[in-house]
């Protein structure tokens, strides 16, 4: 039976690709971000009350104050407990009215406590944060180019780290068009997409060097060896892709709050990073070669008088 043409559509995929894209850039310069307290600023406030609680007790009271999106944490959580005594919450900066009235509205409706531990977090933290996360995508890029280049060519590199900025923007419109809040576990979630779209890129241009010598003197030409390329790898990397995606959906279903955004970004950037490995990266090693070997025409024999 004859196999899609993946390669001989390519300017398909980079359409659906310029799709998102351009709409999203456009979003980011209008909605902006949605940045939690590590990047702006807050308030921790630790508390002991006298009986266990759960979180749905303790959202409830802030919601009241529209501070139902704050991060809630129980002491012992990971543990996977559904109410204690301990509870931490990281909110916006809160001014001192506004805090006495949310204090008040947790002894009212979830209970009496202690307060073990109340503070303010500067955003400066948040600034270095952006700046090094920054700093470690474009050092990051920069590596894989040399590594990819000395292994294969330039221009799997090249390819590889485009595919990569591919994924990054589409994750970053999704949680500006959503105003999910982005905090540090969002730039965790980022640099494992990256990691996981790059290893499913390079086992694709690995196979595209292997087959690359044996395919042309067959007498092939470079978008056979690419589609060839693709459906030897295509049920690997779909298995792969199914597989996280399976267990990062059960992450974001029965997780908690506290770890909702962050498999939300797995899963846009994992499917990204599927549909980028297959469809951009190895169509956009086929445009840069087809523009750096191209060949001027040959002149035409003279005529003999």
């Amino acid at each position: 039976m004859p196999k899609f043409d993946i390669a001989g559509h390519r300017k398909i995929w980079f359409l659906i690709s310029l799709v998102l894209i351009i709409p999203g850039l456009i979003c980011m310069g209008v909605r902006g971000f949605n940045f939690g307290i590590d990047f702006t600023g807050g308030t921790i406030i630790d508390l002991r009350f006298e009986q266990a609680v759960t979180l749905s007790d303790v959202r409830s009271s802030l919601a009241k104050y529209d501070l139902d999106g704050s991060t809630i944490q129980l002491a012992g959580a990971e543990s996977g407990i559904e109410s204690s005594e301990n509870v931490m919450i990281r909110t916006i900066d809160l001014e001192e009215n506004q805090r006495k009235e949310v204090m008040a509205s947790l002894t009212q409706d979830v209970g009496p406590y202690t307060v073990l531990r109340e503070e303010k977090v500067g955003a400066t933290i948040g600034g270095e944060l952006i700046t090094n996360a920054v700093l470690a995508l474009v050092i990051s890029w920069a590596l894989i180019i040399l590594y990819v280049a000395y292994r294969f060519e330039w221009r799997f590199g090249v390819s590889a780290v485009l595919a990569l900025i591919h994924d990054i923007i589409i994750v970053l419109a999704v949680f500006s068009f959503t105003q999910r809040q982005i905090d540090s576990s969002f730039i965790a979630a980022l640099l494992t997409i990256v990691g996981y779209s790059i290893n499913d890129t390079i086992v694709i241009f690995d196979r595209i060097r292997e087959n690359l010598k044996l395919h042309f003197r067959r007498g092939g030409d470079v978008n056979e060896l690419v589609n060839t390329s693709i459906y030897q790898t295509l049920t690997r990397s779909l298995y792969t892709v199914f597989t996280v995606l399976f267990t990062t959906f059960a992450l974001y279903w029965f997780g908690g709050e506290t770890t909702k955004d962050f498999a939300f970004a797995l899963l846009v950037g994992f499917a990204c990073g599927c549909y980028s490995s297959i469809f951009i990266a190895s169509q956009l090693w086929i445009e840069l070669r087809n523009r750096t070997e191209r060949r001027p025409a040959a002149k035409p024999a003279a005529v003999e008088g």
